[in-house]
């Protein structure tokens, strides 16, 4: 999961998609003596005709008054931008969350007056969701507040599953075609940046259609359980397509350097359909919709009767998708691991520790600066801590070239720098602090039992990306002395002895821990 560049340092934890912004346009000219001016807020191409008629009145009077008035200039304002929340989960969180990072809605230039913006043709596509809930559907009902609780989640699944329908047939119909129609793209790169996902929309249909068979006439549903229980298996589809977002999701980033690519996408972007969201965004709602299964379920049971037919069934169905969810999060993060380990550039031979090409999965990757103030792309593999530099080959795409010497896990020692501590001398104190004596969002990993010491100093963007670095470098470290522990064991005895598993609770705080521990 690559990221785009900015000035700070990013870690592939943060991430938030975007909603769209609220334009705000104001009052033209208004005279001297007039009431103080109001500022008219509304959503750029959700306004009546009528509302645009009397403004366009008003521009014109303005107009036709002398030049000799006095004019009071209006202030800006900014836009209104909202924040959503991603779905936390371990691999399929990360793709997610680098893919909203990447994603950045460009403020234009302030649009003209309604006078003389031309008027555009109605989209048939919507422009923002439909909020209704089950509730606003039927005219009257008797049902206690917990059934209709229950009613309100079914709704939301079903009308999930028709917005996603909606959303991936415009993906199909608004980018693969005409990008291939126009040459934008080769069939080959369109093939691997939208991989199977043609074949989800289908797919989704069916459930939609079930869940809709289920209405009564009081548009209500009874049993929902045997059906979900009956569609999950098909789920397994997301195997493929979410192991192939690593991949296509890099390709897509290296296109968008090509002028004809990224023009297309910011027109598409900029247009009403796409709700101010951008291809990859569509791409990857599947994988957010496929992680929301599980907590509907859990909605859902929370609210069943006990002497519901699906207090049954529920629980099965919520077992099953939990462990679909659960694969496909298993093989994507295999499939992350290796896509990174290919793009790794070694400059040495002996930088090829064994333990880079042995692991599975990475617990996490992002930028950080080293002690020469140098940015870093650094990838924390399950058996392997790898430091290195961003670049590209020949074809332009991107590689890692390898700093230094990678760590194995099961013999790094963590030193976390608590902020406001003083710094240490030479370059750590002035590569971190700007001249400063104080040190922030730094922490510091070396290898320990080896012939030759390597140490790194390295400093995070914020307090946040440094804990999570913090919390995922201790786990990897007692994972894999624990993991060391166990295999020595094994080879000495077909019995293994649990005390051997105590050197996973080896200090990481400090050396002089360290030292204090070995010595006893």
């Amino acid at each position: 999961m690559e990221v785009e560049e900015t000035g700070e340092t990013k870690t592939s934890w943060s991430a938030q998609g975007e909603t769209p912004s609220i334009i705000c346009d104001h009052a033209g000219k208004k005279r001297k003596q007039d009431p103080a001016p109001e500022t008219v807020i509304r959503i750029l191409e959700d306004e009546e005709d009528d509302e645009e008629g009397e403004m366009i009145s008003d521009h014109m009077k303005d107009s036709e008054e002398p030049s000799n008035k006095r004019v009071k200039p209006v202030a800006k304002s900014n836009s209104l931008t909202g924040v959503l929340t991603p779905v936390k989960t371990p691999a399929l969180k990360r793709i997610g969350q680098s893919i909203s990072r990447s994603i950045s809605f460009r403020t234009e230039a302030r649009p003209l007056p309604p006078a003389l913006r031309p008027r555009s043709k109605a989209s048939s596509f919507p422009r923002r969701r439909n909020s209704q809930c089950w509730s606003d559907t039927v005219e009257s009902h008797d049902l206690t507040a917990k059934e209709i609780k229950r009613q309100e989640v079914i709704y939301e699944l079903t009308q999930g599953e028709r917005q996603l329908i909606e959303d991936l047939s415009l993906v199909k119909k608004v980018y693969y075609e005409p990008m291939l129609k126009l040459d934008i793209m080769t069939e080959s790169e369109l093939g691997k940046i939208f991989g199977t996902l043609d074949s989800l929309i289908p797919l989704h249909q069916e459930l939609l259609t079930r869940l809709e068979r289920l209405r009564g006439s009081e548009k209500t549903v009874g049993e929902v359980g045997p059906t979900l229980t009956n569609w999950f298996p098909c789920l397994e589809a997301y195997v493929t397509y979410c192991c192939n977002q690593v991949g296509a999701k890099a390709l897509l980033d290296q296109k968008k350097h090509e002028k004809r690519v990224e023009h297309f996408l910011r027109l598409c972007q900029e247009s009403s359909f796409s709700r101010k969201l951008d291809l990859w965004n569509f791409l990857d709602l599947p994988r957010s919709r496929l992680v929301k299964y599980p907590l509907l379920l859990k909605e859902i049971q929370k609210c069943t009767p006990p002497d519901h037919p699906d207090e049954d069934t529920l629980p099965d169905a919520l077992e099953m998708i939990q462990s679909i969810v659960a694969e496909v999060n298993k093989k994507t993060g295999e499939a992350e691991c290796q896509f990174y380990r290919r793009g790794l550039a070694y400059l040495e031979d002996s930088q090829r520790v064994p333990e880079i090409q042995q692991s599975r999965f990475l617990y996490c990757h992002g930028e950080l600066k080293n002690n020469k103030g140098q940015r870093l792309h650094v990838f924390l593999f399950e058996l392997a801590l790898v430091l290195s530099r961003p670049g590209e080959d020949r074809d332009g795409g991107q590689v890692f070239h390898v700093y230094r010497q990678p760590l194995p896990n099961n013999m790094i020692h963590l030193e976390e720098i608590p902020d406001g501590e003083a710094g240490g001398g030479g370059t750590f104190r002035g590569a971190f602090t700007g001249g400063n004596d104080k040190v922030r969002n730094c922490f510091r990993v070396s290898s320990r039992g080896r012939s030759k010491a390597y140490s790194y100093s390295l400093q995070a963007n914020d307090s946040f990306s440094k804990q999570q670095w913090i919390t995922c470098l201790r786990q990897a470290i007692v994972q894999s002395r624990d993991s060391t522990a166990q295999t020595r064991q094994s080879q000495l005895s077909p019995h293994p002895d649990p005390a051997l598993y105590h050197i996973a609770e080896l200090s990481l705080s400090s050396d002089a821990e360290m030292a204090d521990h070995t010595s006893r």
